[in-house]
């Protein structure tokens, strides 16, 4: 497999100042170095910054960029929307006749395959709206296949319920709107989407930057450090810290350098602030993309037409 120059990891956020990635950068000698996390900054430029940031290197501009959103929509909700290929549908999301698609529906009467998230907010707000409204049978089917509940974890929370700790909604929106979409449909850059546009061997082969789903509950699996909520807590600082040394282990058996001041925060399991676990996400995350791309472990997306064209895949996961 052709090496990324960057191996980027953005925990995303539906508030900007919680968005925070984690970069492995590999010049020359091809070992990666991990930085400490960094704000994402501005996601329209993200794409342009990354790119820029490989140029420097001196290598060729060949960026692996990971989002923990879901990028992919439910079979069952595709079905009913008239969708055959999410990447297809993207560009169109926002505008004409998917023009309220981004507007999180206020209440029950506004939802519909056009205007799919919901609830804008609390307060008489219940899950059964959605599965009648979009006409599935229950909230499980509005899980993409990689959402379900594994022998590992927990089941990811559907794309389109807004509301709760675990809700992903909001963030996928502006995920979607403002780094995806003008991705793919412009001709800025250069970018495969993993696994709709192909394996990722090739993404990496055929194209400047490729874009992937990371989910950091999967990588915490991938990493052998367990479920959280099982036995211990991402939002908790001495349940990060607990797993410090499991984590410099791995980068000594993977032979990937870590920042000294990245080292320092691993230890001190990313500091009390509130931010804590979201760059404990972004480098644990990024850690199971190395994996990946070192070969360590299988990119996992099964062989499954709804996979490969509407629903996609979280990266490393197990099919």
């Amino acid at each position: 497999m052709i090496l990324p120059t960057l191996v980027v990891h953005a925990d995303w956020s539906l508030r900007p100042e919680r968005r925070w990635m984690c970069v492995a950068e590999s010049r020359d000698d091809r070992r990666y170095t991990v930085s400490a996390p960094e704000p994402v900054g501005p996601s329209g430029s993200l794409l342009a910054r990354l790119s820029d940031r490989a140029r420097q290197t001196g290598n060729e501009i060949r960026v692996l960029l990971g989002i923990d959103v879901p990028i992919g929509l439910p079979t069952a909700y595709a079905v009913g929307a008239g969708i055959d290929s999410f990447l297809r549908a993207l560009p169109r999301f926002g505008h004409g006749a998917w023009a309220n698609l981004y507007d999180v529906a206020e209440r029950p009467e506004e939802i519909s395959h056009h205007r799919p998230f919901y609830p804008m907010r609390p307060g008489g707000a219940r899950q059964q709206h959605l599965v009648q409204a979009l006409d599935v049978h229950d909230m499980d089917a509005l899980l993409r296949r990689a959402d379900r509940a594994t022998e590992h974890r927990a089941a990811a929370a559907p794309v389109f319920w807004t509301m709760g700790a675990r809700q992903v909604g909001k963030a996928a929106i502006t995920a979607w709107r403002d780094v995806l979409a003008p991705a793919v449909s412009t001709a800025a850059f250069d970018v495969g989407v993993w696994p709709f546009d192909g394996p990722l061997i090739e993404l990496l082969r055929d194209h400047q930057v490729t874009l992937a789903e990371v989910y950091p509950a999967e990588a915490c699996v991938q990493l052998g450090l367990g479920a959280p909520g099982h036995g211990w807590s991402k939002r908790s600082q001495p349940d990060r810290a607990m797993h410090a040394a499991p984590l410099h282990q791995w980068s000594i058996s993977r032979g990937v350098g870590l920042d000294p001041a990245l080292a320092a925060s691993i230890d001190d399991g990313f500091s009390d602030r509130p931010d804590g676990e979201d760059r404990f996400d972004s480098v644990v995350a990024l850690f199971s993309m190395l994996d990946v791309v070192r070969g360590h472990r299988p990119e996992g997306a099964p062989d499954d037409a709804d996979v490969r064209y509407v629903e996609g895949w979280i990266l490393g996961q197990a099919p």
